[in-house]
This record gives structure tokens, C-alpha cells and sequence, in this order.
């Protein structure tokens, strides 16, 4: 079963950080990605860039909108993601407790699967 590990960080953390503090923090996550990968569980793994670049786009009425970064009203952003293959929830869970992340943003845990269950 699939599960993605969202990294849900605050808004601005990451320019609170100094080039050296964020090179470990980058470092950290890539070790553990690496050991997921050793153990058969990593599916796929990236970092995010910044919001800042980012861009929203909807449709509403036939009209499309496109909003750019930064978003005024956010207070988190997804920072990156873990796709993983456990044997349930529950694994999924230990992982995520084992994510380095955890100790600075919020790691959200999500089954995959369709949008209309």
C-alpha cells in the first residue's frame, strides 16, 4: 500500500536558517531518505523549492486564474514528500515518526487512493 510522508513547514523557516544550518537539515533528510531506500520502502523523494516562485492556478466558470507566490495568506507550505510502499498505516506511521522532519515542520501521513472514497 502507498503512503506519502508531506513535509508541512512554516513559512519563512527556512530563511531563519544559515547556509550551514540548512546544508545539515538537507543532509539529514537525505540520509534518511537513503536508509528508506535501503530498507525496499522509498517509492520516490524530492525537496520543494520555496513557495516564492511558486504558482496557483484555477478554474471557476469557464474563467482560469493564475495566482504567483508568495501566498500572503499561507502560513505552511509542502516542503517535500516521501512516497512510500508499506504493508499498512500503521508502518507508515513508524516511518514518520523516524522522519527527521518531525522535529521542525509537521509530517503528514496520506494513503494514496481515489479522490471519490
Amino acid at each position: 500500500m502507498s503512503h506519502v510522508l508531506l513535509i508541512v513547514e512554516p513559512i519563512g523557516q527556512r530563511a531563519a536558517r544559515t547556509a550551514a544550518e540548512g546544508r545539515e537539515v538537507y543532509a539529514r533528510m537525505t540520509r534518511f531518505g537513503e536508509s528508506l531506500q535501503a530498507r525496499g520502502k522509498l517509492l520516490a523523494a524530492q525537496s520543494l523549492a520555496s513557495q516564492a516562485n511558486a504558482a496557483r492556478v484555477q478554474t471557476r466558470g469557464g474563467q482560469t486564474q493564475v495566482v504567483d507566490g508568495p501566498f500572503a495568506e499561507a502560513k505552511e507550505m509542502i516542503g517535500g514528500f516521501f512516497l512510500l510502499n508499506c504493508a499498512n498505516r500503521a508502518e507508515a506511521l513508524e516511518i514518520a515518526r523516524e522522519c527527521p522532519a518531525a522535529e521542525w515542520a509537521t509530517v503528514e501521513v496520506r494513503s494514496l487512493g481515489p479522490c471519490y472514497d
